[in-house]
């Protein structure tokens, strides 16, 4: 039992060191490469590339940190410049932070669907957005927020707060970004702060040789992992790299519909992240998509924005990975 206690805390404090190392950045981040998160009105169809009409992003801020900060959305409204309309602009979007007990720990927060009590903790701060100039192409601002009012989790040694966004109503898509900042005016990270979601819903580029990356985080417990993705649109290659795999494709979805694959993990990958790339061979314009990871035990992985332990190189001897034309 001592030892297993020694072990987690090892675990735990080096997770934490690899925290402090990182700086918050946009959400997606730069190195992500994806223009927006995305998120329909709940009458919106799925094929549009949304399966849930709602999305979950969790921000940890570290308990060194004894600052306000503030939670930054760009382009909050439904119906100017960057959004997907299905005719007349008709969405409404909620935005909602919550901290304070079950904000985390709570097991429906950490679905990939929201159900049940995915909302539990404290509402500090809502609003809902329309089709409103007054919004679009711009950042909205909610905070100050005290670190305190998060939930306090000691795995990560910080205060956890819970960002959710639900399509209320109408059928378009609302494309829009977020950032952590210590400044209610400007983006400016917060040293040792990171964002993470469970279940990833984001648009791509239009042009094809673009390539996105998520980077799930696969803990020590891993010893395979079972990827799902919906509505791909079979727009190029899906690929895995880490330190051990070097582009192993991953089975990619059609319009509407989810495909599944398990791949294993091998020990030296345990502790690292891996850098799932979406790789554009097509033309195809407002492609949205949504992805998420399993363990063998079916729980899921988080994606962070800031991958734990950096971008994974391949450790073995790089080869060219030849993407099939489809």
């Amino acid at each position: 039992m001592k030892k297993n206690k020694l072990k987690k805390l090892l675990i735990i404090s080096v997770l934490f060191l690899l925290l402090c190392d990182l700086y918050s950045q946009p959400v997606p981040s730069i190195e992500e490469n994806i223009p927006f998160l995305v998120t329909f009105g709940k009458d919106g169809d799925v094929t549009w590339g949304d399966d849930d009409f709602s999305q979950v992003f969790f921000v940890v801020i570290p308990d060194k940190f004894l600052k306000p900060f503030y939670i930054r959305v760009f382009d909050p409204d439904c119906g100017g410049m960057h959004d997907e309309l299905k005719g007349e602009a008709n969405t409404k979007t909620t935005f909602s932070i919550i901290g304070g007990k079950c904000a985390y720990t709570h097991s429906d927060s950490k679905n990939i669907d929201p159900l049940g009590n995915y909302k539990c903790g404290n509402l500090l701060a809502m609003k809902t957005f329309g089709n409103d100039p007054k919004f679009d192409n711009k950042w909205y601002t909610f905070g100050p927020f005290n670190p305190s009012e998060g939930e306090y989790v000691e795995d990560f040694q910080g205060y956890v707060f819970k960002i959710v966004v639900d399509g209320v109503s109408g059928d378009d898509g609302n494309l829009y970004r977020l950032f952590i900042s210590t400044s209610n005016k400007e983006n400016i990270p917060i040293e040792g702060c990171n964002a993470f979601t469970y279940e990833y819903t984001f648009r791509l580029y239009d042009e094809p040789g673009n390539i996105s990356h998520i980077y799930p985080y696969i803990d020590d417990k891993v010893i395979s992992v079972k990827i799902s993705n919906f509505d791909w649109d079979n727009d190029g290659v899906m690929r895995i790299i880490s330190v051990a795999k070097n582009g192993i494709q991953i089975e990619i979805s059609g319009e509407g519909e989810w495909k599944h694959q398990i791949l294993p993990v091998v020990a030296e990958e345990r502790g690292t992240s891996f850098d799932l790339q979406f790789v554009k061979t097509k033309y195809i314009k407002n492609n949205n998509v949504v992805v998420y990871i399993t363990n063998q035990y079916g729980e899921l992985l988080p994606f962070y924005v800031s991958p734990i332990g950096g971008i994974p190189q391949y450790k073995g001897k790089i080869r060219a990975v030849k993407i099939k034309k489809q």
